[in-house]
């Protein structure tokens, strides 16, 4: 089990704030934009446990489609999916649970239905649409690991659902159905892009930064110790938490501009440069006392 390193605290701003522990987005970040891992990428996770700094993940994605990674990096620290929903230990169990209320998914099921947008509904460790050659259906299969279920009508899982996602190839229309969503839903539910294709609805509590805190409260984690990175708008969240937050490179003028340092795109191992130009350095800041 990962332990907080003793280090000294360096005031100078290339070692400053030292970090103890990385938290990563996974779409965008840790991988390729074809999801794939690269070898610099688990040479980066490899690299931090021998310089002693933990590691974890948030991701949009359901705990399912996180295992492969969790296992290929050997994460065995707490871990967030569904933007932050849901907590779960490293041995996968639920630790907090936030589901999207009914209202709130009703109203946003409308809206997309309304505005021409696919549904997709993660509930009761399933993922459940209309149609199972829609948009992105391949993408998210190669994404998640497993197929979705097919269904008519999402009414049997009101009540149930960790997330649901709008889902189009039309990016100005989610776009501007994010604007809608996020007005129709105020004080119910959030609405946020995870990826310019997929607009995510979950708990109005449920976010990366909230995760954040849960996480570090978990591990007795002073947050200004972590360092987070990330390259979507659900991404700022946990940026604001901790000590120290880095934007990819592919990532809007709005992220980079919440971030304290920004890296490579993750066409380039962007996730690899961060943890060898900024992570490493700082877990190295003052050395052991």
């Amino acid at each position: 089990m990962w332990k907080v390193p003793q280090v000294a605290v360096v005031a100078d701003a290339v070692t400053a704030p030292s970090v103890a522990f990385l938290i990563s987005d996974v779409d965008g970040t840790l991988v390729t934009p074809d999801k794939r891992l690269t070898d610099a990428a688990a040479a980066a996770v490899r690299s931090l446990h021998t310089a002693g700094v933990g590691f974890s993940l948030i991701s949009s994605r359901p705990p399912r489609g996180m295992a492969a990674l969790l296992s290929a990096l050997e994460v065995d620290q707490p871990f967030a999916a569904f933007n932050g929903g849901s907590v779960l230990g490293s041995d996968g169990e639920v630790l907090e649970r936030l589901m999207v209320p009914r209202e709130a998914a009703r109203k946003a099921l409308a809206l997309f239905d309304l505005r021409g947008v696919d549904s997709w509904v993660f509930a009761r460790g399933e993922w459940w649409l209309r149609d199972p050659h829609g948009v992105k259906t391949d993408r998210e299969r190669r994404t998640v690991g497993f197929e979705p279920t097919a269904i008519a009508g999402f009414d049997s899982l009101l009540g149930e659902i960790d997330k649901l996602v709008g889902v189009s190839d039309d990016h100005d229309l989610l776009a501007r159905t994010e604007v809608e969503a996020q007005a129709l839903l105020a004080g119910l539910a959030t609405a946020v892009r995870s990826q310019p294709y997929y607009l995510d609805v979950t708990h109005l509590e449920a976010n990366k930064g909230r995760a954040v805190r849960a996480i570090c409260r978990r591990l007795g984690l002073d947050p200004q110790r972590l360092a987070v990175i990330g390259d979507m708008e659900n991404d700022v969240s946990m940026f604001v938490e901790a000590g120290f937050a880095i934007a990819m490179g592919q990532a809007s003028e709005a992220v980079c501009a919440a971030a304290a340092a920004v890296t490579g795109p993750n066409t380039e191992d962007g996730f690899a440069e961060a943890v060898r130009r900024y992570v490493l350095p700082r877990a190295a800041a003052g050395a052991a006392v």
